[in-house]
């Protein structure tokens, strides 16, 4: 599967971060970082959710396919921005694919997967040899072959992407990229460890019922 690396901007204590912006608006004293944790935590508590806008996540995720990153980019909020590895320059004549896990069960049916992946890169590589610019050629690529972007948000954009994405019924990959980034994040600091162990959740767990039309079953559907 992919991996997430967690770059060295993204904010190391961010609860303590928290209470001492909000501390800064209240007038309150932001040199005493207990007081600062514990005024986060009561942000985060009471759910004012613009004081987590200030704490940053930069990471590159590589190794996802090019479908679940396009799905990535759709959420957006709270100014997120992405650079992602380029089609038109970058060598994909032998580019590497995911596979998904019902094709890998089948014998049959990931050596169909695996010979088309194959036929692709090869034809690729022949319309190279023709001279034909790779911005052209790329065109040939699917969405299953990986990718690699460097990616910028904030804390509340992924607690609102988790409702989304930690939801049963979400895609696949999705459910398994957001679970490694949370991985990821909690080894940073035990204020991480905190916000992905409390925050971090399907909507159905926030609300205790589930709210969409057809659910999964983890919790009652809305009344």
């Amino acid at each position: 599967m992919g991996k997430v690396t967690i770059l060295s901007e993204t904010t190391k204590y961010p609860i303590t971060l928290i209470g001492e912006r909000a501390g800064i608006c209240w007038g309150a004293d932001t040199s005493d970082t207990q007081k600062n944790y514990k005024r986060g935590i009561d942000c985060i508590v009471s759910g004012h959710g613009r004081t987590l806008e200030y704490v940053n996540v930069e990471m590159v995720l590589d190794g996802y396919s090019a479908r679940v990153i396009r799905e990535w980019y759709t959420h957006l909020g709270g100014a997120p921005t992405r650079l992602q590895a380029s089609t038109r320059y970058v060598n994909y004549a032998d580019f590497e694919y995911v596979t998904p896990k019902k094709i890998l069960d089948s014998d049959e049916a990931k050596k169909i997967y695996d010979d088309t992946m194959r036929c692709i890169a090869q034809a690729g590589k022949r319309l190279e040899d023709m001279g034909i610019p790779r911005e052209d050629s790329a065109m040939l690529l699917p969405l299953g072959m990986t990718t690699k972007i460097v990616d910028k948000r904030n804390l509340r954009n992924l607690i609102d992407m988790s409702r989304q994405r930690m939801c049963s019924r979400a895609y696949w990959e999705y459910r398994e990229l957001f679970g490694d980034i949370c991985t990821a994040l909690k080894k940073i600091s035990p204020e991480w460890e905190y916000l992905i162990d409390t925050q971090m959740m399907p909507k159905c767990e926030l609300l205790g019922y589930c709210p969409e039309k057809r659910g999964c079953g983890r919790k009652p559907a809305k009344s």
